[in-house]
């Protein structure tokens, strides 16, 4: 049976990426990670210059899932080329690298030094983090959202998949932008805005106050917006948002998406993806299904 797919031109040999920010910068889980069921990983976004993050205390564990405030830390583009890149690029898979940016110019910027590695076979646009300080993301505001899609569409032939948050009135008219400005795919969700507090201390329990809540809590919510996505907008999805299990990736596949994305189940298994294909394989050949793409948006409704 066929499992492999096509994100606008990125050929992936599965359709199981692991997500930004849950696997590392460059080869940190190589030697924990069977790769042949991977088809890609997402480095951790790199930003202009370098991030420190946010103040600790930066992860608090939750019943189904995880409130994070990492804040984008990561070396820079320039160190993060002299030495990061090149082990990255050697993982056995197909490499995306993630861009952020708090400013337009920043994402231009780095995507410029980036895109004569030919070992780079697509950019992540990062316009959804949760855990930084801007008015507005810029994946909430669809003239904004084209408007620096367009500018780098611009800079690169590379595979432009554009990454926004679920927390918009109109997620459709955020998809509709991503695709009239020429992004070859959409992925989402990212996390949404949480909060806890410790009612002893009155305080929080994170130090930058709230972060980005992802696990699987949020899976029901992240299916309707690749289902609402999917049925109005013809572009790749790549979905993710509590997958844990291969039903949960086939969820997925059926709302519409055309690759899923493995995130807070990577933090403690790391090697998730291997069970999942098997999964996904087992539960094709028992429905007679011979390539994944006949599953693909086949949710009766």
């Amino acid at each position: 049976m066929n499992l492999s797919v096509k994100v606008g031109d990125l050929y992936l040999k599965t359709p199981i990426i692991c997500a930004s920010g849950t696997f590392g910068l460059a080869d940190e889980l190589k030697d924990l990670v069977d790769y042949s069921a991977i088809g890609a990983v997402v480095s951790k976004t790199i930003t202009l210059k370098p991030q420190a993050g946010n103040p600790p205390p930066r992860i608090y564990e939750l019943p189904a899932g995880v409130i994070n405030s990492i804040g984008l830390e990561n070396p820079g583009i320039d160190l993060f080329i002299k030495e990061k890149l090149k082990k990255f690029v050697s993982l056995p898979t197909k490499h995306i690298v993630s861009v952020g940016g708090f400013e337009d110019k920043e994402y231009i910027i780095c995507v410029e030094k980036l895109e004569s590695f030919n070992k780079i076979d697509a950019f992540e646009i990062n316009l959804s983090c949760p855990n930084i300080k801007l008015k507005k993301l810029i994946s909430c505001d669809a003239k904004h959202t084209l408007k620096l899609l367009r500018s780098l569409r611009k800079l690169t032939k590379k595979p432009i998949i554009a990454k926004i948050t679920a927390e918009v009135t109109d997620i459709v008219e955020i998809a509709k932008a991503i695709y009239d400005a020429g992004a070859d795919a959409v992925s989402l969700v990212n996390t949404f805005f949480a909060l806890a507090i410790n009612i002893e201390t009155k305080k929080t329990y994170l130090g930058n106050v709230y972060g980005g809540y992802s696990g699987l809590a949020i899976k029901p919510i992240a299916l309707y917006k690749v289902w609402k996505i999917a049925k109005n907008i013809d572009i790749p999805i790549i979905g993710g948002g509590g997958i844990k299990e291969a039903k949960d990736a086939i969820e997925f596949i059926l709302a519409g998406a055309v690759a899923i994305s493995l995130g807070t189940i990577n933090l403690t298994e790391p090697n998730k993806a291997v069970e999942i294909l098997e999964g996904m394989k087992d539960y094709m050949k028992r429905k007679n299904i011979k390539d994944i793409k006949n599953l693909r948006g086949g949710l009766i409704v």
